[in-house]
């Protein structure tokens, strides 16, 4: 499974005991999203060692559930304005690798751009 348009990561910490019925509940809520929607929500616990990714595919909810053995996510800081922070799904990628989402070493994005 690929990430949907949006990627969002729920700031601060989650209880991990939560499924998705309460994952959904904190979305609609709390965050006041849509959970049906085509965005994927990551929540992370306060040890920084375990994700749930909730998301909707077309007639019901995935729940993907990451425990780490050793290490850490690198879990950006809680922000006290906002409760959710947008991030691509390449950033996605490096908080799973263990990266920071926010590295200052990727590439910028190039758009319209034409081959000669």
């Amino acid at each position: 499974m690929t990430p949907g348009k949006q990627v969002y990561l729920v700031t601060g910490y989650t209880d991990m005991r939560k499924s998705i019925n309460g994952l959904s509940i904190i979305v609609a809520d709390q965050l006041e999203l849509d959970p049906m929607s085509e965005a994927w929500f990551v929540f992370c616990n306060r040890q920084r060692d375990k994700l749930k990714i909730l998301f909707w595919d077309t007639n019901g909810f995935w729940l993907y559930y990451r425990r780490l053995e050793q290490g850490r996510f690198q879990w950006p800081q809680a922000n006290e304005t906002a409760l959710t922070m947008h991030i691509e799904s390449r950033q996605l990628q490096w908080l799973l690798s263990g990266l920071p989402v926010e590295s200052r070493s990727k590439h910028n994005t190039l758009s319209g751009l034409s081959v000669i």
